[in-house]
């Protein structure tokens, strides 16, 4: 008898060993494949990234280029009617569906699309030419549809899954976001938050901070330079700073949500005005030759990266953001190629540094807080914007960056430069049906609610036939 009870506790110990070990095989087992197929994609991660670093110098290099030319040859603006003609029938007769841009990209990564080649071809040229003849773009929206060409290509040529497609899709977003503007930090956040309104892919996280390395060390070696801004003094977080700052928070939310929305506003008039769409080309490259000539606003041409300069400095003027808001819509709605993030920045910056000279902060803070809350707000990603601040100004002042970003965010709602961007977490309460839904069917379901909520011309007649017979009859 107690032979039997000695000899149990050892069987239990011995199938216990047994199962921990066929645990361990299996572990073992299932580390080796994921591994093998990380080391895969890790592979295609840095063809995709160096093959952007490369693109990204090259690009930067051309603007570099033509913005020189043009600013010492001011007949160069005449250039836009025949540039924007140029660009509307290359991208309706041979686009694809390029023309969607960015939103193209959102859905390549979300949906597994294919994107055709002569996309990163199309915006790399159209985008240059732009620049050469004045318009007031920015480059991000490029390199982000370069970098996103590639991967999709790439994940087509390897016959990859749905995850890895994904995974190398955002990675791709990341090298060009990082070797642009040399923000290796910001970059690999970029890709991890672009495609969606309240989510961070971090599963993707590993291959975007590498792609975004790779991509700014790639460029930095070919010989990309990248201008650099320093916070002259950062005041104490105290109550009145910490109101001072979520105060100028709200207004560069608003900022961004008057950017995005003129820009809409603007493609919608033209599509709506004009059936032929090369007669709308041409209606809207005169009119911003128009506005350049009337209000002498050559200045605000091409990237315009003066006014960051002129933020930090406290030379700022009072039109700057708005000058240049306006003639980035015009030019962006229109249908001019480029970005949006550059006119961002001056945007933010110029506005952060008038904001608070008239408060008495070093100018250079609030042109800090302006040029990266702006930048996020209008483009839904409240991380990368922290970590943008952190790649380009260092983590002494990374408090008011958070408080920056995270106020701007709320304050922008469901508005955005993407509108193929997707809900996952809606901003507010009182934004919950947006949940699931993309930016644009978000704005769609605002604006049926207001006509909806609307008295209709029936109601209103009514009421003044009432009110008119109410007045007429006398009192007793």
């Amino acid at each position: 008898m107690a032979t039997n009870t000695t000899k149990k506790p050892l069987e239990d110990a011995t199938s216990a060993i047994a199962y921990g070990e066929r645990l361990l095989a299996a572990d073992v087992r299932r580390n080796a494949r994921n591994m093998h197929a990380s080391c895969k994609l890790l592979a295609l991660v840095l063809l995709v990234s160096c093959a952007m670093g490369a693109a990204a110098w090259a690009f930067l290099a051309s603007l570099d280029l033509v913005s020189g030319a043009r600013e010492q040859h001011r007949a160069l603006f005449a250039l836009l009617p025949p540039v924007l003609l140029a660009t509307a029938w290359l991208y309706r007769t041979r686009g694809l569906q390029a023309g969607r841009g960015n939103n193209l990209v959102i859905d390549s990564a979300l949906t597994g699309r294919l994107i055709h080649a002569r996309m990163a071809f199309l915006t790399f040229f159209c985008s240059v030419a732009t620049h050469l003849a004045g318009g007031s773009a920015g480059r991000e929206g490029t390199a982000v549809q370069i970098g996103g060409t590639i991967a999709s290509n790439v994940s087509h040529a390897f016959k990859l899954g749905e995850r890895d497609h994904h995974d190398l899709m955002l990675s791709g977003i990341s090298a060009a976001f990082g070797g642009v503007f040399g923000t290796p930090l910001a970059g690999a956040f970029f890709g991890m938050e672009m495609c969606y309104v309240g989510k961070l892919d971090y599963s993707s996280g590993l291959y975007c901070l590498i792609a975004s390395f790779t991509g700014d060390a790639v460029s930095r070696m070919l010989g990309t330079h990248h201008a650099l801004h320093v916070i002259g003094n950062i005041p104490s977080m105290s109550p009145r700073t910490i109101l001072l700052v979520v105060l100028a928070a709200v207004a560069f939310g608003l900022t961004a949500r008057l950017f995005s929305f003129s820009i809409r506003t603007i493609k919608r008039f033209y599509a709506n005005r004009f059936r032929n769409y090369l007669v709308a080309a041409l209606v809207g490259s005169l009119v911003l030759l128009g506005a350049y000539a009337v209000f002498d606003g050559w200045r605000y041409g091409g990237l315009s990266e003066w006014m960051v300069s002129s933020a930090f400095e406290g030379a700022s003027s009072p039109i700057d953001p708005f000058a240049k808001l306006a003639y980035t819509a015009l030019t962006l709605g229109a249908g001019y190629q480029g970005g949006e993030v550059t006119p961002l920045f001056g945007i933010g910056a110029s506005m952060g540094s008038v904001l608070g000279q008239a408060v008495g902060f070093d100018p250079s803070f609030p042109a800090a807080l302006g040029m990266i809350a702006v930048f996020g707000s209008a483009l839904n990603v409240p991380i990368t914007t922290i970590m943008l601040g952190i790649d380009l100004f260092g983590g002494r002042a990374a408090g008011y960056f958070v408080i920056a970003s995270f106020v701007s965010y709320l304050v922008a709602g469901h508005r955005g430069v993407y509108p193929a961007q997707r809900i996952v977490t809606p901003k507010r309460r009182s934004l919950a049906g947006d949940e699931q839904l993309t930016v644009d069917q978000a704005i769609q379901r605002h604006r049926e609610q207001v006509d909806q909520s609307a008295p209709s011309d029936a109601t209103v007649a009514e009421a003044n036939s009432a009110d008119a017979a109410t007045a007429t009859v006398p009192e007793d």
